[in-house]
């Protein structure tokens, strides 16, 4: 591990504590995670940096993944077999991730999450479905949820990342008709799969820095499991809200990354 000043330690750790709630509730923890470990260790290379933040996260999104799947209705099943089209979907996008610009990249998907920030405004029942609504969901739809929100989003945290959790919320909502709740649920088992896959190539690459990780995952579990916990006693309305926010503070990061 570098050498950290306690002050750093304490801004990591805190940094992991808040990027674990914000995932857990509505994804998009890695907005907050990966800047603030480009800031902590100015010094190291980004496959380290990269590496470290899939060793932290993974401890908080199984916490939370375990904690929704013991008090919310999860299909494990069907969370599963996204999870793996998500898996494979994710090494395919990192295998073109070289050859693509994400100067190219970001504007696109900064249009992508206005219009849906847009539409979840002007759509206050979006995120509620009710359980009737659950049980319209055909064959067509469940297929089209492991080829187009798992090999797709997959594709996509291989390709780019940012805001990975945030789309699996929404097009897990919007594909199967989950309320928030479900699909925050879902996405976090998606989430485990992407993550294992991910940190068992940066572990075998070895260029994860695996003292700091622990130490920080101890924080992230502690903000994702409460996270969890709050969406859970809160409900679809709280959960809008947060992703929201969430939705708007990835814009503007994109937006600095662009054109600052």
């Amino acid at each position: 591990m570098p050498d950290i000043s306690l002050t750093t330690l304490v801004f990591l750790c805190l940094a992991a504590a808040v990027a674990g709630w914000i995932d857990a509730v509505v994804g998009g923890g890695g907005l907050l995670l990966l800047p603030a470990l480009l800031l902590g260790l100015p010094g190291t290379g980004a496959a380290h940096v990269l590496g470290t933040n899939k060793a932290v996260a993974i401890v908080g999104t199984t916490g939370a993944a375990v904690t929704y799947v013991r008090k919310a209705p999860v299909q494990v099943g069907t969370a599963v077999r996204i999870g793996l089209a998500a898996l494979a979907g994710s090494m395919g996008g990192a295998f073109f991730a070289a050859g693509i610009s994400s100067e190219v990249l970001r504007p696109v998907i900064m249009v992508v999450l206005l219009a849906v920030a847009a539409f979840v405004l002007l759509k206050p029942s979006f995120g509620t479905a009710s359980p009737a609504e659950r049980r319209k969901v055909t064959r067509t739809r469940a297929v089209a949820a492991v080829v187009l929100v798992g090999g797709g989003i997959g594709f996509y945290d291989g390709l780019f990342g940012p805001g990975t959790g945030t789309f699996l919320v929404l097009a897990l909502t919007a594909v199967l008709h989950l309320d928030l709740v479900s699909a925050s649920a879902t996405a976090k088992i998606v989430n485990v799969c992407t993550n294992a896959g991910a940190l068992a190539m940066f572990a075998y690459q070895g260029t994860v820095l695996w003292q700091l990780a622990a130490l920080m995952a101890v924080f992230n579990l502690a903000g994702a499991m409460i996270g969890a916990r709050m969406a859970l006693r809160k409900g679809s309305e709280f959960v809008r809200g947060v992703l929201l926010v969430v939705v708007f503070s990835l814009v503007a990061k994109l937006g600095f990354d662009q054109w600052a």
